[in-house]
């Protein structure tokens, strides 16, 4: 899969996530299956899939988009003078996009898996996108120091999918939507915007860590009982 093709998949995903999964999610994916997690809402791996002889990580810009009608929603509320454009929009999304690149590829190295820029046997390529991004505040968050006063920051779905970097096979998928800056009626900015979408893709990037680690333990013990049955 391209990235192209990710970025659409992606999309298609957390829209779905936001609306017919809520209550029934599928319980296959694209050949995988639907497994329980504690930390993230959907996941989804493939069968026998080894984790084992992944030491080190190729890791893709994460993908950035705001929700498809989140920015008419809002002007159409928002004073003239308080309104956004695209090329705000666009600006956001440059910007989100290497902020949460940086964060996902400092939590791999700190978590002992060195990033690197080629495939390999021992490489596990990682995709991840966070998509569906709506803010309580934007016109603070864009121009300046006005204040808004908000239960959360806002909110996003995360997707990380794994992928043999040799192969391209899909051993993995997983699906998260969550509430930024959940934290009480505060008064939130621009800076405060930024603050909370950094802790909430460093709360991700962190779950798909230990997630790897978690991942490779399951894989170790699945092998060492396999090899007791025979």
């Amino acid at each position: 899969m391209n990235r192209r093709h990710f970025t659409a998949v992606a999309l298609a995903v957390a829209l779905v996530a936001r609306t017919a999964w809520a209550d029934e999610p599928p319980t296959t994916w694209d050949g995988m299956v639907r497994v329980p997690s504690k930390k993230l809402k959907f996941v989804y791996l493939a069968p026998d899939a080894d984790f084992r002889p992944y030491t080190k990580v190729m890791i893709d810009p994460t993908e950035v988009a705001f929700d498809q009608k989140w920015l008419r929603n809002y002007n159409d509320t928002a004073a003239m003078e308080g309104q956004l454009t695209a090329n705000d929009i666009r600006e956001a999304v440059t910007e989100g996009v290497k902020r949460a690149s940086d964060i996902f590829d400092k939590a791999f190295t700190d978590g002992g898996y060195p990033v690197v820029t080629a495939p390999g046997p021992d490489v596990l390529r990682v995709r991840t996108a966070i998509l569906n991004i709506q803010v309580s505040a934007p016109d603070v968050m864009i121009r300046g120091r006005t204040f808004s006063r908000n239960q959360a920051a806002g909110a996003a779905t995360f997707v990380v999918e794994a992928r043999d970097s040799m192969s391209n096979a899909l051993l993995g998928r997983a699906v998260d939507p969550r509430l930024a800056g959940d934290d009480g009626m505060l008064n939130r900015n621009r800076v405060t915007n930024w603050a909370d979408f950094r802790e909430l893709a460093k709360v991700w990037a962190k779950i798909s860590v230990g997630g790897l680690h978690e991942l490779q333990t399951l894989s170790l013990t699945s092998s060492a009982s396999a090899a007791q049955a025979h």
